[in-house]
């Protein structure tokens, strides 16, 4: 594959998609953007798009490959298959479409076969990493799909990661083993919260309880990343309270389909439900630490 003359699609320039844009136009390949944020559309057009717009649909026919990196399925499916003329058939033959997002492994594989039908290759490879790994070309992406097409695209995968794993032929796998990640960060952001509220609770200094814990065995990449938002009282969302209450009914849906029990999973899943039904839904995972009562935080 030669990057010069492909043209790429970014769909979604939030905090993952603009970090993974910008680093397609550092390595020096032709990007376009998509969002229906003008202001995204603005910043991303300022550091080199070669367009930018509300919908991919003006240069869908220039477009070799399609990068989706929005919130849910419900979005990929009005992006992809909306409207009167869905920007599927505003796809031109042989295009491959990038499944970044999260979703089910049964919602990955029913969008591959309706694409196929209009002669549109996918693969399925959701990331991980947060908007900092994103913006700097460090991601890790989960990737599943036919390995020609994977082979095809490692040197844009390898543009935006720093870890490539290529989990397996079947479409669904990749999202698979993101799901099972999510379980892992969803349970230890909840439990970071937990157990910092209880330190509040105990009147143990937030910031010295934080210190032990990052410099003990108890340490986990989301304490680490998550409790200095609630010493800083700052809960502007990287990753949303929603997100998880998304990704935990993903993960929860498996284990029903499977008959396989969950409990850590369903216990956070519940917590994130009530941070929701608080009106937080909006705020910084991290936020989930507001459902426990009779303490104060910053």
């Amino acid at each position: 594959m030669n990057n010069s003359i492909q043209k790429i699609g970014v769909i979604g320039l939030g905090a993952m998609g603009m970090g993974i844009a910008q680093s397609l136009v550092r390595a020096g390949i032709p990007t376009y953007g998509f969002d229906l944020n003008v202001k995204a559309c603005g910043q991303f057009k300022q550091i080199g798009a070669m367009g930018v717009a509300d919908s991919a649909a003006q240069w869908g026919q220039e477009l070799d490959i399609l990068l989706l990196v929005v919130v849910n399925s419900v979005q990929i499916e009005h992006i992809l298959f909306g409207g009167e003329k869905p920007l599927v058939s505003q796809l031109k033959a042989g295009t491959t479409v990038v499944l970044h997002s999260t979703v089910s492994a049964e919602q990955a594989r029913g969008f591959a076969n309706r694409l196929h039908e209009y002669h549109i290759k996918m693969l399925d490879a959701p990331v991980s990493g947060g908007p900092q790994k994103a913006t700097k070309g460090q991601l890790t992406v989960m990737a599943s799909g036919p390995s020609e097409l994977f082979e095809q695209l490692k040197p844009i995968f390898d543009v935006i990661s720093e870890r490539l794993y290529y989990i397996g032929s079947e479409i669904g796998q990749g999202s698979t083993v993101k799901m099972i990640h999510q379980l892992l960060a969803g349970v230890h952001i909840a439990v970071a919260a937990e157990s910092m509220a209880l330190a509040a609770k105990a009147d143990i200094p937030l910031d010295l309880m934080y210190d032990v814990v990052t410099h003990a065995a108890g340490n986990s990449w989301m304490f680490e990343n998550r409790v200095p938002h609630i010493l800083s009282g700052d809960y502007t969302p990287k990753s949303s309270v929603d997100i998880f209450v998304k990704d935990l009914g993903i993960v929860l849906e498996a284990g029903r389909t499977m008959k396989f029990p969950l409990p850590m999973a369903a216990t956070a899943h519940q917590m994130f439900l009530a941070a929701s039904n608080e009106g937080l839904g909006q705020w910084d995972d991290s936020a989930v630490i507001k459902t426990f009562k009779g303490i104060t935080l910053p």
